[in-house]
Order: structure tokens, then C-alpha cells, then sequence
């Protein structure tokens, strides 16, 4: 369906969980958080439910995120139902890749189609500097299984002043050796991500070209997301941009996200939404928690607003709202 700005709405982002087994700097304060209680939490039939009452309004492709997915018990199992849902034709998940790492195979089996996988070092210190408890060598693993599984892999990297900067290109070079797509995704003024220092995208692409020579844009839609993709001569896959600060995309934006607790959420820096769960749990029919999905869409915010004086603004943390 299209909302009150022509936009079409096509794909929701359903975070499962507000844990993760990292602590990133962006995302999550060192001293961790008090998680939600589980019967707080959408049970899996709940999301089904509500994913196929989405496809009746035109949404065709799932991604989990969380916190981290795979640190709920079940994961798998969702991704096989919702794989399984009328109308729904691709099933992708975010994750650190941790939790994934052995399991690709099982993954694949359930039927995920794509993993975007989050990797912002690969400097072993600097990503345990970064994420505060993790191991780059798992995650590095995992994606070998990803691609060797032939899922479609994106690499999610996010630039921060002071910390990975310095490494950025070995991350791109990533592209050259293996089919895979790495995306620099601009640090958004959200959550922890506030205290700290983003690199802009235009100077990363500048770093990478002077690294890799000329970048030819790829006109080509590659997913579902606002990334930008670029194929440096010799390389296998691509490097793309997400640049929600410097370079606002709103006007193409095609997603709604759903919250662990259920709040069909329209805008990451928003709160405006509505309270799924409380419909589900009171006892509303799919037709009317269809028309409350349809109204709440067609009142999707203009723009982020990053910058402005917004009155719902989102004061969350990522791994509450979903990555």
C-alpha cells in the first residue's frame, strides 16, 4: 500500500528481542540493560500474524533483526513460518553472526534467502574495543558459511570517528575477494549512537576511491534498502552507502518496523505508531488489525528529522527499536 506521501510500503523490519550477546558502542551502554520480560515480547504466532495481515496490504519480504535474532530461543523456527506465509516472498535476517556460526546451513534449510551481517573492523582489538566482548574471527566464519550456503551477504559497517577508521578500506576490500556486498551504513544520532563521532559517507567513498581507483555507480537494485552501490574495478561484489544523515532518503523510504513488544513503529526517529500487540492480545479480528495496520501506515512521517525539532522524537536505544 502507499502512504499519505505516494511512498510504497513493502517491507517490514520485525525485531525479535531486545537482547544481544555484544555490547556495541552505538547500540548498547557497557554495563548492559534490563531486557523486557519474555511475556512482554510477541510470541512468534503473534508475529505471523500480523506479518500476514501486512501482506495484505502489499508488504512481500521480512527481515529479522533484534538486538541480536539469533539470541532468541526459536529463531529458526520463525524464519521457516514466515517463509511459509502467504504473500511473503523473501525472508532475510540482521545479525552479528556470532550466534549464527555452525548453523548457516540449518538457516538456509528454514528458508532464509539473505543475511546482513554486521561487521565494522577487522581489526581483532578494534572490534573488541567496539563491541566490548567480541571475536571477529566468529563472525568471519560465519559469513564463509554464508556464501558458501549461496545466501546473498551484505556486510554492515559503521564508521566511527576515532575507533575503525583507520581500517575501513581492508573492510571494502572484502568485496574484491568474496561475493559479497560491503555497506557503510552513517553513524544516526539515536540511542548511544549519540556521544559519538560519525565519518560521513562522502569521505569514506573518497578514502576508498583513492585506495581502489574510480567507482562506477551499479544501477541495479540490489534488495530492498537505500544503500548505494559502487563496483570498483576487479571486484566481486559491490560497496554500497547508506547516508540516512548527510544524504536523507525519506522521500523512497519503504519499510515500517515492528518492535519486540509489538508497536508497529513508521519511522526510526519517531515514536509515532500504533500498539499492535494490545489489538492482537484484546481480541480484534485480522480485518480490523488490518485497517489498524492500513491507518497507522497512511500516517508514516514525511521525513527522519534528524536534525529538527521534533516533538515524538525516538529516545530509545537500538536494540530496543530494532537494528
Amino acid at each position: 500500500m502507499r502512504d499519505s506521501e505516494g511512498r510504497n510500503i513493502e517491507y517490514v523490519r520485525v525485531s525479535i528481542t531486545d537482547k544481544c550477546n555484544l555490547r556495541c558502542l552505538y547500540c548498547m551502554p557497557e554495563a548492559g540493560v534490563e531486557y523486557m520480560p519474555h511475556d512482554e515480547l510477541l510470541n512468534y504466532r503473534e508475529i505471523q500474524r500480523i506479518v500476514s495481515c501486512m501482506t495484505r496490504l502489499g508488504v512481500h519480504a521480512v527481515r529479522l533483526t533484534g538486538g541480536e535474532p539469533m539470541a532468541r530461543r526459536g529463531c529458526l523456527n520463525l524464519v521457516s513460518m514466515l517463509k511459509q506465509t502467504e504473500g511473503i516472498d523473501r525472508v532475510a535476517m540482521t545479525t552479528n553472526g556470532i550466534l549464527l556460526r555452525g548453523r548457516v546451513a540449518e538457516a538456509a534449510a528454514a528458508g532464509l534467502d539473505a543475511l546482513n551481517i554486521s561487521l565494522d573492523t577487522l581489526d581483532p582489538a578494534i572490534f573488541r574495543q567496539m563491541t566490548r566482548c567480541g571475536d571477529v574471527n566468529d563472525v568471519l566464519a560465519t559469513i564463509c558459511e554464508a556464501v558458501d550456503c549461496g545466501l546473498r551477504v551484505k556486510l554492515n559497517a559503521v564508521a566511527v570517528r576515532g575507533l575503525n577508521e583507520g581500517g575501513l578500506c581492508d573492510l571494502a576490500a572484502l568485496a574484491r575477494e568474496m561475493p559479497v556486498d560491503v555497506r557503510f551504513i552513517e553513524l544516526m544520532p539515536v540511542g548511544c549512537g549519540k556521544g559519538l563521532s560519525p565519518v560521513p559517507n562522502d569521505e569514506i567513498r573518497q578514502r576508498l576511491e583513492a585506495a581502489f581507483g574510480p567507482m562506477p555507480y551499479i544501477d541495479e537494485r540490489r534488495g530492498l534498502g537505500p544503500a548505494v552501490y559502487y563496483r570498483p574495478e576487479g571486484f566481486m561484489g559491490c560497496v554500497g552507502f547508506i547516508s540516512a544523515v548527510s544524504h536523507e532518503f525519506c522521500e523512497h523510504c519503504n519499510r515500517v518496523r515492528l518492535t519486540p513488544e509489538g508497536q508497529l513503529k513508521l519511522c526510526l526517529n519517531h515514536l509515532t505508531g500504533v500498539d499492535l500487540r494490545a489489538l492482537v492480545r484484546g481480541g480484534c479480528d485480522d480485518a480490523a488489525l488490518t485497517d489498524a495496520i492500513r491507518q497507522a501506515i497512511r500516517n508514516k512521517p514525511r521525513r527522519h528529522g534528524f536534525a529538527d525539532a521534533i516533538d515524538d522524537r525516538e529516545s530509545r536505544r537500538m536494540h530496543r527499536i530494532g537494528g
